[in-house]
């Protein structure tokens, strides 16, 4: 598999790179992001015959053409095995059925609750491999709105290849979820407090990847989604839940509660890829920067609104820029003068032709608090089944815009009530349990230091830590 950025096509040497160089660099150096130069086509003989396999197996056989050839198959399967035994569900992202051909499809059975882990936890074994068989260390450096912090720390601590500094914002996270972060007692792990917005730490950490002369002194590596291999990870679940569900006979479709557009982007590559998706929802909260632009075409910041779904509090969704590349024909210079509009302008209009391209398989939904809050108390009352915000903002999403094609509806329920306890016991006046390994939580002592947003003042931080 070689990869190519959205920003130039090839890198500067006039080469695609393969999997190991992009997985370790994260972000390409141009600014933009990798991509494979072209997707494996899985046939419908080939989609049916993951019917009835184990996940992680299914897993090995989808992600095997993307990390070729620098990971054989078998070392592929044992880094697999080992990632997705810390999830205590033996179906790892099951299905359940809500009736009237709706399902929820769970993603918060590992350790740190939340979806992120389907693909961190794979992430912190392939870094082990890689960096052990090149004898290299790395600097991980990524921004978090809540969920990505605590799985990329639970799966990357104690690594001796591995110093990890992770940004979130200051007081715009759940108390659950800074502590997931803050309370890892691991030589390796930073923790950072950002005085500002999700948006902000995701820039000062693109600021740092940019420049060059500092990733190349630190080693920096990426954890969040623009690293491929959080997408690649991603589109497993997308597969296994289609199968399960009749595919390729029937076509599905998918409601994708989003933030930063990894996974609505990961089920667009599972569709590249052969899989019969109807239609991908992509739903918002008031942070609705995705939903505007596939409604009105106008990709424009707007202001960040703190929310009861804080891991969506999210104005630049950084995997819009892969499915743009797409839509502009792989045009790595158009998809430049776009992202340097968003930089100088702070938004931009997106062409009739590919916008049109984009609303064969995307909708947009933007869903309110007050519509938030009363989904969540009507799947209680009606299935006595208590949901995170996210996952109501999902379900609104698709119940909203309707089924009408008959296809099964499969909500992607991407974190556990247990992250969210206050507005749960808001609105449905339980109290959601975290698991026993997580049930002295509150009594763990925090680790964590406040820096302003400022790109220097993180500069300087992480070259007082990191060991190379």
């Amino acid at each position: 598999m070689e990869y190519i950025s959205t920003r130039g096509g090839f890198p500067s040497s006039g080469k695609a790179l393969s999997f190991a160089d992009v997985f370790l660099s994260g972000l390409a150096r141009d600014g933009g992001l990798y991509v494979p130069k072209s997707l494996p086509q899985w046939s419908a003989r080939d989609i049916a015959s993951l019917a009835g396999h184990p996940y992680a197996e299914c897993a090995t056989r989808i992600m095997a053409p993307f990390v070729a050839p620098d990971i054989c198959e078998a070392d592929l399967a044992d880094i697999v095995d080992k990632a997705y035994s810390a999830f205590p569900h033996a179906e790892v992202a099951p299905l359940r059925h809500l009736g009237d051909n709706e399902w929820l499809l769970e993603l918060f059975h590992g350790p740190t609750l939340a979806f992120k882990d389907v693909a961190l936890q794979l992430v912190g074994h392939l870094f082990e491999h890689l960096l052990n068989a090149r004898g290299q260390r790395t600097t991980v450096l990524g921004a978090t709105s809540g969920d990505t912090g605590s799985a990329a720390i639970d799966a990357l601590k104690g690594l001796e290849c591995a110093e990890v500094f992770m940004l979130h914002p200051k007081g715009r996270v759940t108390e659950v979820q800074r502590r997931q972060m803050t309370t890892i007692d691991a030589a390796n792990v930073h923790n950072i407090a950002v005085e500002g917005t999700f948006d902000d730490c995701q820039a000062m950490v693109k600021a740092a990847f940019n420049d060059l002369a500092f990733r190349d002194e630190t080693g920096l590596s990426a954890i969040n989604s623009i690293n491929w291999a959080r997408v690649m990870a991603q589109t497993v679940y997308y597969f296994t839940s289609a199968v399960a569900l009749g595919a390729p006979q029937r076509e599905v479709t998918y409601a994708v509660p989003t933030g930063n557009f990894g996974d609505g982007y990961a089920g667009y590559v599972a569709r590249g890829m052969g899989l019969p998706i109807d239609r991908l929802i992509i739903a918002t909260n008031a942070n609705d920067i995705v939903a505007r632009a596939l409604g009105g075409g106008e990709y424009r910041v707007g202001a960040i609104h703190h929310t009861i779904s804080p891991s969506m509090d999210i104005q630049v969704s950084s995997n819009f820029e892969r499915l743009l590349f797409d839509l502009y024909d792989r045009d790595g210079k158009e998809i430049t003068r776009l992202m340097t509009e968003l930089q100088t302008a702070g938004g931009f209009a997106i062409n009739a032709e590919p916008l049109a391209r984009a609303r064969v398989i995307f909708a947009g939904c933007s869903v309110s608090e007050d519509e938030t809050r009363a989904c969540m108390a009507n799947m209680f009352q009606e299935h006595g089944l208590v949901i995170d915000p996210h996952t109501a903002i999902a379900v609104h999403a698709a119940r909203g815009l309707g089924n009408k094609s008959g296809h099964p509806m499969v909500v992607l329920s991407t974190a556990h009530p247990a992250k969210f306890p206050d507005v749960v016991r808001e609105v449905t006046g339980e109290t959601p349990s975290l698991p026993g390994h997580l049930a002295d939580l509150f009594e763990r002592e925090e680790r964590f230091d406040v820096l302003p947003n400022d790109v220097a003042a993180l500069k300087a931080y992480i070259r007082a830590r990191a060991e190379r």
